[in-house]
C-alpha cells in the first residue's frame, strides 16, 4: 500500500517531524510502512495525543469526593444522589467550522453528543460558546450563519435541546472562529460504561454509519496545523454528520448498556478506528487485531488507510462477550443500524490490521496511546512594550470617560445594543430549547437550568471565557472565566460541581504563544482549587491562527451545578415593584479587558480588574445559602458591561424599572462600567433585607442597598467624591444620572446582534434546513 503524497517525505506530508519519525522507530524497532505512518500520523496529532499540553494538564485538579470518572474518560462524571450522576464534556471543532461552517459545527455536536452516551448517560442538553470576527465582515456573517445553523440543524433533529452557551465578535478571530460545544447527559451510576477493551477473546463490533472517505484526517489533522490560503482545499477533510443516525445510535447504545450486552464502548471521532481500538486495548492492557475486510464500507476501492483513519461520522466501538453477540446484533438490527464483527481481543498489547493473511500493521497500543511522544515546549513570556506615558510625560487624566455630549444614558445604551451585549434571541430561536420537557431556563440566561424528572433536583449549566482580559494576562483571565462561569451557576441557587475546559490557543511551538497556554492552565488550576471544583476533562485546541496572527487566548470553561430543589431557583429577572436592588461585592479598578474599554477607549496606564478567589468563594456560597433561605428574589453577576448593564438586563427581561442611587469611589465609568469580579446585583423582599445584610457579613462580603424595583425607567444617580474629578474638569457630565425608559432599553438590547449582522431582527430567523 502506498499513500499518495505531494513530492517530500512520507512523514512530513503526514504531519509528522523527523524526531517523531525516529521516535516511531525507536518503538518499533524498525521502520513503519506507510499504513502504520498513517497511523501514528493521527495518533500523534496534538488533537489525539494532547502532546504539548499534557505536562501541564496533570498539575490540574481532577479528584473529588464525588467524581466517578475525570480526565482520560470520554467524559466527566459526577454523582449527584439517589444512585444518579451527571456526565459532560466541553470540545472544539475550530478548524472544521472555518473550513465548512455548517457540517463542522453539525459534526461538533454529534460527536460531543457521543462522548455523553458512551458513558451510559441520556444527553439532556448542549450549549456552544461560538467566537467571530467583526459582525459587519462579509465572511463573518457567512460563518456565523453556517455555524448558527450548523448547531440547530443537528441538535434540533437528534432531539437534543440547545439550552445556552456564550457569543463573541473579536477581531482576533476573524480568520479563525472558534466553535467550542458542551453537552450533559443523565445516567444512573450502575450503568456507567469506560472506554475499555477487556477480556481476550471478547469481540470488538463496529456498529452504526458505515465507513467511508469523508473526514479522513478531519479533526486529527485539520485541529493540528494552522490555517494559511490554502486552507479552502481542506473542505473535503470534514466530517459529514447525519443527526437522525445519531438519534438511532443513541438509542441502540443506551438499550446495549442497560442490557449489559457491552464491556466496554468507545465512539470513534477523530483518527476513526485507529483511535478506538489502541485507546481502548491500552486502556485494558490488551491488545485487538482488526480484520480490515469486515468493516462495511460505504464506498469501493478504499485504502487500507482510509479506511483506518476515516473519521466518517456516527460511528461506535462495543467490546462483546462471544455468547452476547445475537443479542447484540438484534437490538442493533432492530434500530435499523448496520453492526459488524470487525475484530477481537487479544492478550498481546498489540494493534494488528489484517487483510485476508496478509498482516498490514503491528504496533504496540500504548506507543500509539499512552506512550505517544510528548514535547516539552519552550515557553517564554511576550516582550513587555510600555503603555504608560514615558517618563517626563504630561499625564492626561486616567478614566476613559467619554467627552461633553455622550452623557452615560448613551454609553449604557450603546453597550446593551452592540453585538457583544444584547440580545441572543436571533440565535437561540433557530434552536429547539425545550425538546425532552427537561428545559426550565434557557437562551437568554447566563446558566440553563434543566429539571431531573422524578426528583425535585435539577442540574444548572454555564460556559464562560475572558479572552480580553486574557490577552493582557492570560492567568488573570483563565482564572476569571472559572469564576464567572461558576457564579453563573451559583446565582440561581445552585451548587457548583465541576469543570470541564476547551483550551484554544495558537502555535505551541512559539516560545510566547506556548507561555500563554501555560499561564491559562495555572490560572485554571488555581482558581478551581480555590472554588473547590474537580476539572473532570476537556480538550486543547492548538494553532488557532493565520497569516495574520492567533487568536486571543481563550480558555473557554464549563461548569455544571445541582439545585437539590427546584424550588428554590432563582432567576435574574426583576421580580415585583418596591423589592429592594442590593449590590454584594464593590467594584475594583481596572477597565482593560471589558466591553467599556473597547467602546470609549482605555487609558494608557489601565489594567484588567483583579480578582480575590478567596472571597469569589464566599460570594458563591453566600449565594447558595441566600437561596435555600428564600431571601432572594432575583440575582445576576455582574460581568460584561458592568453593574450598569447587569441592571439594564434585569429590566429588559421583566419589562420592570428601577431607581438606584451608585455611590462611586474611584470613577464614574469604573463603578457603572467596571467588570471587576465577585459582584452580584440581587433584589429582596424589603423584610428580608435585614437577614440578606447579615447573611452577607457573616461571609465577609461588601453589601450595599442601592434603591427598588419599579416604574419604567431605569435610573442610576451618582454621588460620593468620586462621582466627579478630573474628568470635569475637561467638561464632561461625569455625575449626570443614567436615566433610560425601559423600552429604549428593550429596543437597543433586542436589535443589537441582528442590526449587526445585517438581519432583520422582525423576520423569522432562516430555517435550520435552509444553507
Amino acid at each position: 500500500m502506498t499513500i499518495a503524497t505531494p513530492a517530500g517525505p512520507l512523514h512530513r506530508a503526514l504531519g509528522l517531524t523527523d524526531a517523531e519519525l525516529a521516535a516511531i522507530h525507536e518503538r518499533l524497532g524498525r521502520d513503519p510502512n506507510d499504513l502504520e505512518l498513517a497511523m501514528f500520523s493521527v495518533m500523534w496529532s496534538e488533537h489525539c495525543s494532547y502532546k504539548s499540553s499534557k505536562p501541564l494538564l496533570g498539575t490540574l485538579p481532577t479528584t473529588g469526593e464525588d467524581v466517578v470518572a475525570g480526565p482520560g474518560e470520554n467524559a466527566g462524571v459526577i454523582a449527584i444522589g439517589d444512585g444518579l450522576a451527571v456526565a459532560f464534556k466541553l470540545e472544539s471543532h475550530n478548524h472544521p467550522s472555518a473550513v465548512e461552517p455548517y457540517q463542522g459545527a453539525a459534526t461538533g455536536v454529534g460527536g460531543i453528543l457521543r462522548d455523553i452516551f458512551t458513558m451510559g448517560a441520556r444527553p439532556i442538553a448542549v450549549l456552544d460558546a461560538l467566537k467571530f470576527g467583526d459582525p459587519s465582515a462579509p465572511r463573518t456573517r457567512h460563518l456565523v450563519r453556517g455555524v448558527v445553523r450548523g448547531v440547530g440543524g443537528y441538535g434540533n433533529c437528534v432531539g437534543v435541546p440547545t439550552v445556552g452557551g456564550e457569543l463573541v465578535f473579536d477581531a482576533s478571530y476573524a480568520e479563525n472562529p472558534l466553535v467550542n460545544v458542551m453537552a450533559i447527559g443523565l445516567l444512573e451510576e450502575r450503568h456507567l460504561t469506560r472506554a475499555a477493551a477487556p477480556g481476550p477473546g471478547n469481540l470488538a463490533v463496529l456498529y452504526g454509519s458505515t465507513t467511508g472517505r469523508d473526514g479522513i484526517g478531519g479533526a486529527s489533522v485539520l485541529a493540528s496545523a494552522s490555517f494559511d490560503d490554502a486552507s479552502a482545499a481542506k473542505r473535503p477533510t470534514v466530517q459529514v454528520g447525519d443527526p437522525f443516525a445519531e438519534k438511532l445510535l443513541i438509542e441502540a447504545s443506551l438499550e446495549l448498556i442497560g442490557g449489559g450486552l457491552v464491556e466496554g464502548l468507545q465512539d470513534l471521532g477523530a483518527a476513526g478506528i485507529t483511535c478506538a481500538v489502541s485507546e481502548t486495548a491500552d486502556r485494558a492492557g490488551t491488545g485487538i487485531v482488526v480484520d480490515l475486510d469486515a468493516v462495511p464500507r460505504r464506498e469501493t476501492g478504499m485504502a487500507p488507510f482510509e479506511v483506518m483513519i476515516s473519521e466518517s461520522q456516527e460511528r461506535m466501538l462495543a467490546i462483546v462477550r462471544p455468547e452476547r453477540l445475537a443479542a447484540v446484533l438484534e437490538v442493533c438490527g432492530r434500530w435499523a443500524i448496520p453492526a459488524a464483527v470487525i475484530g477481537r481481543v487479544t492478550d498481546d498489547g498489540l494493534i494488528r490490521v489484517v487483510s485476508g493473511e496478509e498482516e498490514l500493521a503491528r504496533i504496540p497500543a500504548a506507543a500509539l496511546t499512552s506512550e505517544a511522544i510528548v514535547h516539552h515546549r519552550l515557553s517564554s513570556p511576550p516582550a513587555r512594550t510600555r503603555s504608560a506615558p514615558a517618563p517626563g510625560a504630561p499625564e492626561e487624566p486616567g478614566d476613559g470617560l467619554p467627552e461633553r455630549g455622550m452623557d452615560p444614558g448613551a454609553v449604557l445604551i450603546a453597550l446593551i445594543g452592540s453585538a457583544n451585549l444584547g440580545s441572543r434571541a436571533w440565535v437561540t430561536t433557530q434552536y429547539d430549547e425545550t425538546v425532552g420537557s427537561d428545559t426550565v431556563e434557557a437562551g437568554e440566561r447566563s446558566a440553563a437550568v434543566l429539571r431531573i424528572k422524578g426528583t425535585t433536583k435539577a442540574l444548572v449549566a454555564a460556559t464562560d471565557a475572558q479572552a480580553q482580559v486574557a490577552v493582557h494576562d492570560p492567568y488573570l483571565g483563565a482564572a476569571l472565566a472559572v469564576a464567572e462561569c461558576a457564579r453563573n451557576v451559583a446565582v440561581t441557587g445552585a451548587r457548583p460541581l465541576g469543570v470541564t475546559n476547551c483550551l484554544n490557543f495558537g502555535n505551541p511551538e512559539r516560545p510566547e504563544a506556548f507561555w500563554r497556554f501555560a499561564e491559562s492552565v495555572r490560572g485554571l488550576g488555581d482558581a478551581c482549587r480555590a472554588l473547590g471544583l474537580p476539572v473532570t476533562g476537556g480538550n486543547v485546541s492548538f494553532y488557532n491562527e493565520s497569516p495574520v496572527g492567533a487568536i486571543a487566548p481563550t480558555a473557554q470553561i464549563g461548569v455544571v451545578g445541582l439545585l437539590d430543589d427546584i424550588g428554590l431557583r432563582v432567576g435574574p429577572a426583576f421580580r415585583a415593584a418596591g423589592d429592594l436592588a442590593v449590590l454584594v461585592g464593590e467594584a475594583g479598578p481596572g477597565l482593560a479587558g471589558s466591553a467599556y474599554a473597547a467602546l470609549a477607549g482605555l487609558a494608557s496606564d489601565d489594567r484588567p480588574p483583579s480578582l480575590d478567589l478567596g472571597r469569589e468563594a464566599a460570594l458563591q456560597r453566600f449565594l447558595v445559602t441566600a437561596a435555600r433561605e428564600r431571601l432572594l428574589a432575583s440575582a445576576q453577576d455582574v460581568s460584561g458591561g458592568g453593574l450598569a448593564v447587569a441592571a439594564a438586563e434585569c429590566t429588559a427581561w421583566s419589562g420592570l424599572g428601577a431607581r438606584l442611587q451608585l455611590r462611586v469611589g474611584m470613577a464614574p465609568a469604573v463603578d457603572l462600567f467596571g467588570e471587576s469580579p465577585s459582584r452580584v446585583l440581587v433584589t429582596a423582599a424589603p423584610d428580608d433585607w435585614e437577614r440578606l445584610a447579615g447573611l452577607a457579613a457573616a461571609h465577609g462580603l461588601p453589601v450595599r442597598r442601592l434603591g427598588t424595583v419599579g416604574g419604567d425607567r431605569l435610573v442610576i444617580e451618582l454621588v460620593g467624591d468620586g462621582a466627579t474629578g478630573a474628568a470635569e474638569g475637561r467638561g464632561a457630565g461625569v455625575a449626570d444620572a443614567v436615566d433610560v425608559a425601559v423600552a429604549d432599553l428593550h429596543h437597543a438590547w433586542r436589535y443589537a446582534l441582528p442590526r449587526a449582522l445585517g438581519e432583520d431582527a422582525d423576520a423569522a430567523p432562516l430555517a435550520v434546513e435552509e444553507r
